[in-house]
């Protein structure tokens, strides 16, 4: 009998159904084996569809009733009237579209330097790496012929078999044995891997010989973003669908407080957090502590750190007893991820079944090179590539939130399906976006780098950088989407001359043997030319949008004015709420990270833009506006205040004119002329010298610095005594005059 193949996650409902229509597509011979086999598979197994792990509908209200209750309507209908209002034809002639479909073609890539033509993979780790601060992790097997050999309970292997895991993956085979002897441990693995089943299969196992008659939070998993924490509560909750009497509770940023408040009360077993959420609640909820709890788990701490939770994670691994199990994943060990594993693991076992920058086999790299004159053209390139060569399950990773959006309606005028994914929208719009490109609702998902880490969203076949990541980590985890599992993928990685850099790391540290995409120059002038033609229907749409949101913000402050007349009582008897961390200093954790950032990658010149300049501005037009509001007595102060501050500044700057204006050089050089005119004047008998008479007492010559000191000073004192005495300063007298002098005239 043939060896089973790897399989982690066979294909979901909706790709099992698209699988059929496109077999419905092709000749009637291989139609008729088909069905015939598909009928013989129901008759052997009925009822062995696969589960699939991810719900993200279930989290939140609908985006529609969201919509209703604010009083807007959402970016789809706006394209909509957009495109009613100023139609755009797309389409061109069948031999333009042949023409360009032949014109798309791939190269071999050939890099500049002839250096960069050499590939250096990274070698594999071992378990040990040599460190004293980790234990020895002899003896581990990162291979297992099923789930049965994991010494797992009946509840969970029906859950694997719900789910379609037949065979654990390297990093499952290698944790969940250590996991359930409650060793901490530190764990890396390549993307795709099975991570979350990897400590969530183990942390249930565990729990399930917890004592019932005295409930609390047990297990705490930390996730860096919010569609992540979803995602890994989805997971747990399919994985424990055996497991009646095990809760676990969501908290995280943009639901709602009161229910996650009552929801924590309740002492759930597992609770999937947020750490800022997190710390939120055990500050200012109602008996709400992590006194009993066993088990800690930091997923994608490296992410946790770049994102500016370290106060927070910090804070909570104090607030979390001695006596816990850790368990640390991380695709890259940083210089603060290895602080924070000294920080809150007890001798941890270093577990790495891949190399964390390991490029699957089935992954092909491409790139496209956006030449100097051309990168203005970056929208109508990818425009290009999306209409005829990846048309479906595609992931768009933009660098900024602003961009993002942009892309979002430009392919809706475009008349493309698709859905965006940032910070700017609301929970329940982001969660709707994933569920709409996991249901394939829609063909394109355009986002940020919220998604680049952790989400697993089956069937992604292409993703395109088409802002190039800023370092070799955040490539890795982009293109980590596609090709998971043993799947195909493409990775489409758009470069400029600035990123070369990157460019270089990827071709040397990776390993990869990557490829040059030529995109055709009519299809780019086609789609330029069309995109010129939409940016009045993406000014109206911006427009829109702004005064929708500022006429919102003027109904959010008027209702908020009402509750506050209204229950002013109630609002004023709660406890105030303590934060861990203000807005303000959130915005100057995430600055200096960001500076860090910058200093790591070594780009020190830093250019200012027009936004950024115009941004400065209006900050200073508000403050002189709030000066100006201030009482008089305030305003003085403050101008006061600023004349003493800039007398200091200029006086500072005097002495440094005075110290630094003539360099040494140039008072060598005035010296040496000014002797050298001297001794001119004294040859030509102009100036004669003085001859210097020497002093007889050698005592006088060489004295020491003290005694020098001591006449000044004495010469110094008797100078002022009797310059007092001159003035007639010699006795004090009190200039105060006592009230009781005028009481007895």
């Amino acid at each position: 009998m043939a060896e089973e193949k790897f399989v982690f996650e066979p294909p979901s409902d909706e790709e099992i159904e698209l699988e059929s229509e496109s077999e419905s597509q092709s000749d009637e011979v291989d139609e008729e084996e088909a069905e015939e086999a598909e009928s013989e598979d129901e008759k052997i197994r009925p009822n062995k569809k696969s589960q699939s792990p991810w719900d993200f509908s279930s989290y939140s209200e609908s985006v529609a009733d969201e919509h209703y209750r604010r009083s807007t309507t959402s970016i789809d209908e706006k394209i909509s009237n957009a495109r009613l209002r100023h139609p755009i034809s797309t389409t061109n002639t069948d031999s333009e579209e042949s023409s360009d479909f032949e014109s798309h073609h791939q190269e071999v890539y050939r890099p500049d330097d002839e250096e960069d033509e050499e590939e250096h993979s990274v070698p594999t780790t071992s378990g040990n790496d040599g460190k004293s601060f980790f234990s020895p992790v002899e003896g581990v097997s990162f291979h297992a012929n099923s789930f049965l050999e994991l010494h797992l309970s009946r509840p969970l292997l029906r859950a694997c078999e719900a789910l379609g895991y037949s065979k654990p993956t390297p990093i499952q085979a290698a944790c969940i044995p250590l996991a359930l002897t409650g060793r901490d441990i530190c764990g890396s693995a390549i993307t795709g891997s099975g991570k979350t089943a990897a400590f969530a299969l183990p942390t249930l196992e565990r729990l399930l010989y917890r004592p019932k008659n005295r409930p609390a939070i047990r297990v705490l998993i930390l996730t860096p973003t919010r569609e992540l924490a979803v995602q890994v509560h989805s997971m747990i909750m399919k994985i424990a669908q055996f497991m009646t009497e095990i809760r676990c509770c969501l908290v995280v940023g943009g639901l709602s407080t009161k229910v996650q408040e009552a929801a924590l009360r309740s002492m759930p077993d597992i609770v999937v957090a947020t750490p800022g959420r997190m710390v939120d609640h055990l500050r200012n909820s109602l008996s709400v502590h992590l006194d009993e709890l066993a088990v800690l788990i930091l997923d994608e701490a490296d992410r946790l750190l770049e994102l500016g939770f370290s106060a927070e994670i910090h804070e909570l691994v104090k607030l979390c007893p001695k006596r816990r199990q850790t368990m640390l994943f991380s695709a890259t060990m940083t210089n603060e991820v290895s602080e924070l594993v000294k920080l809150s693991l007890n001798k941890p076992l270093r577990l790495s079944a891949d190399p964390s920058a390991k490029r699957p086999a089935t992954l092909t790299e491409e790139v496209v090179r956006i030449r100097r004159m051309s990168e203005g053209n970056h929208e109508a390139v990818l425009l290009a590539l999306c209409s005829k060569t990846f048309t479906s399950k595609v992931i768009i990773f933009s660098g900024t939130k602003q961009a993002a959006h942009r892309l979002k309606i430009i392919f809706g005028l475009a008349g493309f399906k698709a859905a965006e994914l940032h910070g700017n929208l609301t929970q329940a719009q982001r969660l709707d976006a994933l569920e709409l490109f996991r249901k394939q609702q829609v063909d394109f998902l355009i986002a940020t780098d919220v998604a680049a880490r952790g989400l697993d969203i089956i069937g992604v076949q292409t993703v395109i950088n088409f802002a190039c990541p800023r370092d070799l980590t955040s490539y890795v985890h982009r293109v980590g989407r596609t090709a998971r599992a043993g799947r195909e993928g493409y990775a489409v990685t758009f470069v400029t001359d600035n990123d070369r850099s990157l460019l270089k790391s990827i071709v040397k540290r990776i390993g990869s043997k990557l490829r040059s995409r030529i995109v055709a120059e009519q299809s780019i002038k086609k789609w330029s030319e069309i995109i010129e033609q939409m940016e009045d229907q993406v000014a109206s749409v911006l427009q829109e949008e702004k005064e929708e949101m500022a006429l919102r913000k003027a109904e959010m402050e008027a209702t908020k004015a009402e509750n506050l007349i209204e229950h002013r009582d109630e609002i004023y008897s709660r406890p105030k709420r303590t934060w861990f961390s203000t807005e303000k200093e959130k915005k100057l954790v995430a600055k200096a990270a960001k500076e860090s950032l910058e200093k790591r990658n070594g780009s020190g010149n830093e250019v200012i833009s027009a936004e950024q300049a115009e941004d400065s501005k209006m900050k200073e037009k508000r403050k002189r506006q709030r000066e100006k509001n201030l009482p008089r007595k305030q305003r003085r102060k403050l101008e006061a205040a600023r004349e003493t501050l800039e007398d200091e500044n200029k006086g500072e700057e005097k002495n440094k004119k005075e110290r630094n204006g003539i360099s040494l050089v140039d008072v060598a050089y005035r010296r040496a002329k000014a002797v050298k005119a001297a001794r001119k004047a004294v040859d030509a008998g102009k100036i004669v010298r003085k001859s210097v008479k020497k002093s007889k007492n050698p005592s006088q010559i060489n004295k020491s610095r003290t005694d020098e000191m001591r006449e000044l000073f004495q010469d110094d004192m008797s100078a002022k005594k009797q310059i007092n005495l001159q003035r007639g300063v010699g006795k004090k007298k009190s200039s105060f005059k006592s009230k009781s002098r005028y009481k007895r005239r």
